[in-house]
């Protein structure tokens, strides 16, 4: 199935600019808008019957807004008759809210695909769960891209020992020391609250090495403020970090860059990162490609 034309929700209109010049495809206009008390409205203006679309819509903060935003587009596009609807989320919002982690939570991530699944969307395209198991919560297909081809050329050339800041994420720093050709290490820590992690213990030698942390996301910055220190603590001469999902709720930008993290490389998968000092792998190149294959 290949898509006709882009719709662009309100999360990272950039990105659906830059995908739709990739992909060589028409973005459609469409009507954001909100009524005084704040409820969201929105309005396809353009002739989308038979089409299949893509609507471009990470889910960043204000997460459950941009998910609402993005199903009600996928609603009103399916009303219009349009004849599929392609989910392009570069970023689900709720995907560490997976697992019930005591009596009265909700599976928050399932119950997010469910909605997605309700609006119509037939199919969705993400870039690096928090949790590759996720994809069974999605009633739909869902094609699961990774940043490894637009994020490795940046990180060639550096003679890095690559590092997991915990090990949840040892797949993926495995993943990028296999690619660099580099050692690897890890930290050990304890989760002590939602956004609080307490780092152990780094398990591998890094004395003396520019260690690079790979991660799938910076939000607090607490993870990787932690391990960095207790990298510099054993010896590591220099700590660059990685991390595809640039979420950086307030003072987490600074809180990492205190903690002594020379070099910090992300993507644009979230939002636009024009902060000096970081540098942006493109994310419309990987979902360009993946659009001419067809979702395959």
């Amino acid at each position: 199935m290949r898509l006709t034309a882009l719709l662009a929700g309100d999360a990272h209109p950039r990105l659906a600019q830059d995908l739709a010049r990739e992909a060589r495809l028409p973005l459609l206009p469409a009507q954001l808008s909100a009524f005084a008390d704040g409820e969201t409205r929105v309005k396809i203006e353009a002739d989308v019957r038979g089409a299949h679309l893509g609507i471009v819509q990470p889910t960043p903060a204000p997460v459950g807004e941009r998910l609402v935003t993005l199903a009600l587009l996928a609603d009103a596009a399916r009303a219009a008759g349009a004849a599929s609807v392609t989910a392009l989320m570069p970023y689900f919002g709720f995907a560490r809210q997976d697992v019930r982690g005591a009596s009265g939570e909700p599976r928050s991530a399932q119950l997010a695909a469910r909605l997605l699944a309700a609006a119509g969307i037939d199919r969705v395209v993400v870039l690096e769960l928090h949790s590759a198991a996720l994809e069974s919560a999605f009633p739909m297909p869902v094609v699961q891209l990774r940043a490894d081809d637009v994020a490795l050329p940046l990180l060639r050339e550096r003679g890095y020992t690559v590092v997991s800041p915990d090990a949840g994420g040892m797949k993926r720093a495995q993943r990028y020391a296999m690619a660099l050709d580099a050692p690897l290490a890890a930290i050990a820590k304890r989760r002590t609250g939602a956004d609080v992690a307490v780092p152990l213990q780094v398990l591998g030698e890094v004395r003396g090495a520019t260690c690079l942390l790979v991660d799938d996301m910076a939000s607090t910055g607490r993870t990787l403020s932690g391990a960095a220190q207790a990298l510099g603590a054993v010896g590591a001469a220099e700590v660059h970090a990685f991390f595809v999902h640039a979420v950086m709720a307030p003072g987490a930008l600074d809180r990492v860059r205190a903690a002594g993290v020379r070099r910090i490389v992300t993507t644009d998968s979230v939002r636009p990162v024009d902060e000096p000092g970081i540098e942006v792998a493109r994310v419309a190149p990987l979902f360009a490609a993946a659009l001419r294959e067809g979702l395959r």
